[in-house]
């Protein structure tokens, strides 16, 4: 089932000579990882910013579940709709492993009472034992922190997660972890999963790979 369109989607920012992303159009489907990649310049941090609208198209239209972004309320897309996961884990570095997951979920209203109980199981998922809910950020690997990411994503209740370079800053093993997470959430829980990349053994594992240059995708 499609979720994420992009109709004929271009995107030029102000003075520039030529589009950052140009005449693209993709479909992106509940159950599937996906992967983009290409090399840095190519318009890859621009197609994830409308993605996660953030930024809308100059020309064409991003669609989520048949409806227009240009027509949606944006900041309820972005609490709601879609999660993001960074290189850079992101994370809010004073608040203990288990708040960081929680604050989404309160963000929406959920009581404490019922959000931390949502937390432990999301955290337990992902491999986190509950010695380590109680920690710091810092206190954690970057792997560790990668997975707090992925189950703080995972809190909103969005079904679409946007990854951005999501193993940069990790080495093989914890990649090969992560990757495996993602996998799982697409496929076992049919979660749309989007990874934006330029490791091309990371884009390999993907079910469906678009590739960018020169704002072109393919």
């Amino acid at each position: 089932m499609s979720v994420l369109t992009l109709n004929n989607v271009t995107y030029t920012y102000k003075n520039a000579e030529n589009p950052a992303v140009s005449d693209a159009n993709c479909v992106f489907e509940a159950g599937k990882l996906y992967a983009v990649v290409g090399p840095s310049g190519s318009g890859k941090s621009t197609l994830l910013s409308m993605l996660a609208g953030l930024d809308l198209p100059t020309d064409g239209e991003v669609n989520f579940g048949g409806d227009s972004l240009n027509q949606l309320d944006l900041d309820h897309y972005r609490r709601e709709s879609i999660s993001m996961i960074f290189q850079a884990f992101q994370l809010f570095p004073l608040l203990t492993v288990i708040e960081n997951v929680c604050y989404p979920m309160e963000l929406c209203g959920v009581l404490p009472k019922e959000a931390k109980p949502r937390a432990i199981e999301l955290l337990e998922s992902v491999g986190i034992t509950k010695e380590q809910m109680k920690r710091f950020p810092s206190k954690l690997s970057g792997g560790e922190q990668q997975r707090v990411a992925i189950a703080r994503a995972l809190s909103s209740g969005a079904r679409v997660i946007l990854a951005d370079e999501p193993t940069g800053n990790l080495d093989i093993a914890n990649t090969n972890n992560i990757m495996d997470i993602l996998h799982n959430l697409a496929h076992d829980e049919g979660y749309c999963v989007i990874v934006v990349t330029h490791d091309l053994e990371v884009a390999e594992t993907a079910d469906v790979i678009y590739k960018m240059k020169d704002g072109v995708l393919n």
